[in-house]
Order: structure tokens, then C-alpha cells, then sequence
């Protein structure tokens, strides 16, 4: 690196203040495209006088949509779409944008973010009717990001999960394992017949195929659950595609909402959650405990930070009664890719003490997740090396 870009790079660090310092030392003036940078970052980790341009017409004296569209414009010709998200993020939180995430210009412009969208949901009762379509747009993107990035796997794990279960002595056409039943029979290949000729055919366990296992997701809809949220809606949305299980969907603040009719489109699913507010999570598994039909063949994950408004210790009993009635219960503490998640450190060791695999996931790893509990197999394995992992309390020692 020359002395000049040196000089330029530290003049882009101090901002446009530190101008005639630089002049001074010899610096070459800012090119075009670093003047550029200069002024998109400078309006948000600028000073007080630094901004979007001027300000829009009519009585407010803040920056108009226009302006910040042309900044976004000049953002994504700047950096890659993970550094954009974050300047947005920053621009939201530092110049109190948030009434303009209800603008459609500037929702057509956003980078697709879990935090802004979370932001949009929080706000969508006073999102105006000219701007619905374009919240709509920006919660799918958003939405088809997630759904490529689970579907395919969390189809796969069911499958494995449900063809490893025994299969039934009842012939049925309909219910033939073929890839079972070809690999049991390669040794009768007739090579003068080009095909195999199978001694016994092996037919899947009707039951094992249709409605088998019964999931519940009850999902904490305050307002630091948000990317839990969307990753908890299209995991249910694809879980509620697949007629092997039976999904139902639970949202929760101090009152209980099911969303289970709003499955077929993670959009409507996300849409139909209020979020803010308190939480009474007690009141919430009591209402999922009447869901149960057949408690060895169901599975219950709670979806919560485990910040309780309402009756902590009903919580517990709650949680122990499905367990002890048969029901799988799993209680994700969060669904994040990165940072360590908040929650009551307190009530997830008791939980934890309560042998209940109690962990933040990370969103790759949910159908690996879903897969070892529709095996029911140790989740010791799947959270070894997790950080959101929630250590038993230790015994008292006396």
C-alpha cells in the first residue's frame, strides 16, 4: 500500500472533518468512488451535522425516502449484501428511520435482514395501505432465503427418520419400501433378464406414513424472539406440507393465539404474529397440553427466551407434566446463526435439571435436530459442542 492510500484510508476513518489535516500533509484529494463511501457512511456514523441530504419538502426537517433510496443504491454499489445489512441495521437504530421502513420506495430498496424485518413485523399494524404490498414483498424475500436453506434437509430428515421405523407383514402396494426392497434382493439379479427378481418384498408400516407423529410448536412472540420467529414459521410451514407428521403452530404473549390455519403460506404465518407485549408461557404450554392426543407420539418444542411474566413455577410443573405424560419436550432457547442468545439463565438450569434439553440452535442445524428427535435419540450428541447449550444445575452440596 502507497503512502497516498494510506493517507486516504486513515482520511475515510476520521471523516470529512479531518479534511484540511490531510491537505496539509500532502494528501491527494478523495477520488470519486471515495467520495462516494465517504458521504454513505458518513451519513449514518457521521457527526450531528452529517446526513442523508436535504431534508424532504412539506414540514418535516428529516431526510425523505427519495434521499435515503438513493443512499441505499449507492450502499449496495459499495459493499457486499452481509455489510449493507449492517449499515442498515445501524442507520435504523442511529437516525430513528424506523417510520420510513413504511415508505414502498425504500422497502423495495432494503437488503432482506431478520432484525429489519422483525422491526417491519413489530410495526405492521401502522404500515399504510400503499406500502402492505411492499412489506409483503420484503418479508418473502426473506422468507425464500430461510425456505432454501431448511427445505430440502428438513424433508430428508423426516424421511430418515420415519424409514428407519419397522417395517409391517401386510402386503399393500401403495406402501412398498422400493429402495429398501432393491437393495435386500441385488443378489438375484438375472443379468438375462436385465433385472432383479426379488424373493421378498418389504412393505413399509402403514401407520409409520401417515399422521405418525404429532408436532407442537409454541412460540414466543415477544419482540427479541424475531428471528426465532421467521425460523420457527417456515420450518412450520414445511412440517404442515408434509403429510407424514401433523403440525400445529402456537404463539404467545400474555394471551394464546393458534396459527395453525395460517401454515400454508409462511407470509400469512408471520403476519398473523403479534409481536411485543409480555409473556405467559405457563398459560401457553396449559393450552398445548390439550392438544395432546397421544403423548408417545408427540413431540412439544417450546420456542422461548424463557423471560416469564406470568407463573414460573406453573412453568415448571407444566413442562414436567408433558414430559412425565410421554411427550418428547425440547425447549429452544433461540434460533440464531451468530452471538450468544439472552435468556433467563436461571429458569433454563432448572429446566435443564429437569433432564429437558433446554439450547439455542443454530438455523443449518434444525433438520439434523428434527431428525434425532423423531428417532428419539440423545440430544447429548447435538448440543456437546453447542454454546447455547444450558448446563444442569449443579447438586447442593452439604
Amino acid at each position: 500500500m502507497t503512502q497516498q492510500e494510506q493517507l486516504a484510508r486513515w482520511r475515510l476513518i476520521l471523516g470529512a472533518e479531518s479534511q484540511p489535516d490531510f491537505t496539509g500533509m500532502g494528501a491527494a484529494p478523495l477520488s470519486q468512488e471515495e467520495l462516494l463511501l465517504d458521504g454513505a457512511l458518513a451519513a449514518i456514523y457521521g457527526g450531528p451535522g452529517e446526513s442523508f441530504g436535504p431534508a424532504g419538502q412539506g414540514g418535516g426537517r428529516g431526510p425523505s425516502a427519495p434521499h435515503i433510496s438513493k443512499w441505499l443504491g449507492d450502499l449496495r454499489s459499495l459493499f457486499d449484501p452481509e455489510i449493507v445489512a449492517v449499515v442498515q441495521n445501524d442507520a435504523i437504530e442511529r437516525k430513528g428511520l424506523r417510520q420510513l421502513l413504511l415508505e414502498p420506495e425504500l422497502l423495495e430498496g432494503l437488503e432482506p435482514d431478520l432484525n429489519l424485518a422483525s422491526t417491519l413485523l413489530m410495526l405492521k399494524d401502522q404500515i399504510p395501505k400503499k406500502s402492505k404490498e411492499a412489506a409483503r414483498n420484503f418479508i418473502r424475500k426473506l422468507v425464500e432465503q430461510i425456505n432454501r436453506l431448511l427445505e430440502e434437509d428438513m424433508h430428508r430428515a423426516v424421511t430418515a427418520a420415519l424409514n428407519r421405523r419397522a417395517h409391517s407383514p401386510l402386503p399393500s402396494a401403495a406402501a412398498i419400501d422400493f429402495a429398501y426392497t432393491i437393495r435386500r434382493n441385488l443378489h438375484n439379479y438375472r443379468p438375462e433378464l436385465g433385472t432383479i427378481v426379488p424373493e421378498r418384498v418389504w412393505f413399509f408400516d402403514r401407520s409409520s406414513r401417515t399422521n405418525h407423529w404429532h408436532i407442537i410448536l409454541d412460540i414466543d412472540q415477544s419482540g427479541s424472539m424475531g428471528p426465532s420467529i421467521f425460523y420457527s414459521s417456515v420450518m412450520a410451514c414445511i412440517l404442515a406440507s408434509m403429510t407424514a407428521v401433523r403440525t400445529h403452530v402456537v404463539a404467545f404473549d400474555t394471551q394464546i393465539m393458534d396459527l395453525t390455519p395460517l401454515c400454508v403460506d409462511p407470509v400469512d404465518l408471520l403476519f398473523g404474529f403479534q409481536m411485543g407485549g409480555g409473556t405467559d408461557i405457563a398459560r401457553s404450554i396449559a393450552y398445548c397440553q390439550g392438544l395432546v392426543e397421544e403423548p408417545s407420539k408427540t413431540i412439544f418444542f417450546l420456542i422461548s427466551d424463557l423471560e416469564e411474566g406470568g407463573n414460573r413455577a406453573g412453568l415448571l410443573r407444566r413442562l414436567e407434566e408433558l414430559k412425565g405424560s410421554g411427550v418428547t419436550v425440547v425447549v429452544l432457547l433461540a434460533i440464531a446463526d451468530r452471538g450468544k442468545p439472552y435468556y433467563d439463565a436461571q429458569t433454563a438450569q432448572r429446566i435443564a435439571g429437569m433432564d429437558i434439553p433446554c439450547f439455542a440452535c443454530a438455523p443449518d442445524r434444525l433438520p439434523e435436530l428434527l431428525e434425532r428427535v423423531l428417532k428419539k435419540q440423545d440430544l447429548t450428541v447435538f448440543t456437546a459442542n453447542d454454546t447455547g447449550k444450558v448446563p444442569a444445575p449443579a447438586p447442593d452440596r452439604k
